[in-house]
């Protein structure tokens, strides 16, 4: 139990900042590009209170977690804030600055790990010999990672989606964006079967490799 305890300590703050400065992100480019409908709800900051879901945010990635612990394994964690309203119509280029404020996200994410590597080196560098500060970094990297790839897949509503529909012929792209209404089945049946860790692996190596590249790791 206090092994259990310890693991959601270590994995609490990386998880609520990666998810809920994810959402942030999607709001600060979209205003960026003349959607300020995120901004003038408030949702454009880095309070998580504003951002949290109880159930995506707290009660998924706890459970999941304890679930891996559990079977004594690495499992599968996600989870998501509350999605940050963004009006379309209101961009300025609305199919392709849709590409921009989509890419926002993974890019926090992005971001987010580094800034976690980094505080990995300078505990390393400080020679501090403290263990729960380094397990805390290196969920962060791992999280920030993990969650920039899951969204990457090219399946709407996610992110990944979002920038493929930007990305194909008008034609295509109407057609791709319909799938949107099935995406949440589709990804819950790619999490059943496994098939979603094998889509998400491509860019979880181009994480992997990024962090590694720029801190030595």
């Amino acid at each position: 139990m206090d092994d259990l305890i310890q693991t959601i300590t270590v994995y609490a703050i990386p998880v609520i900042f990666a998810i809920t400065l994810h959402e942030a992100a999607h709001g600060f480019v979209a205003r960026m590009f003349g959607d300020s409908t995120a901004w003038m709800l408030g949702r454009v900051s880095l309070n998580p209170m504003r951002h949290i879901d109880p159930v995506g945010t707290l009660l998924v990635p706890a459970l999941l977690l304890i679930s891996a612990r559990i079977a004594g394994g690495g499992g599968f964690m996600f989870g998501w804030a509350k999605p940050v309203p963004v009006n379309f119509a209101n961009l300025r280029n609305p199919k392709r600055d849709m590409i921009w404020v989509a890419a926002a996200g993974p890019a926090a994410n992005l971001l987010m790990a580094c800034g976690w590597a980094a505080l990995y080196r300078l505990l390393d560098a400080a020679g501090i010999d403290e263990a729960f500060f380094f397990s805390m970094a290196k969920a962060g990297i791992t999280f920030n990672i993990m969650l920039m790839a899951l969204n990457l897949v090219p399946i709407p509503p996610l992110d990944g989606g979002r920038i493929l529909i930007g990305l194909l012929p008008r034609k295509l792209s109407n057609a791709y964006a319909s799938v949107e209404r099935y995406g949440f089945v589709i990804v819950l049946v790619l999490i059943v079967t496994g098939l979603l860790s094998t889509l998400m692996m491509p860019f979880v190596s181009i994480g992997i490799w990024f962090i590694q590249s720029l801190f030595q790791f």
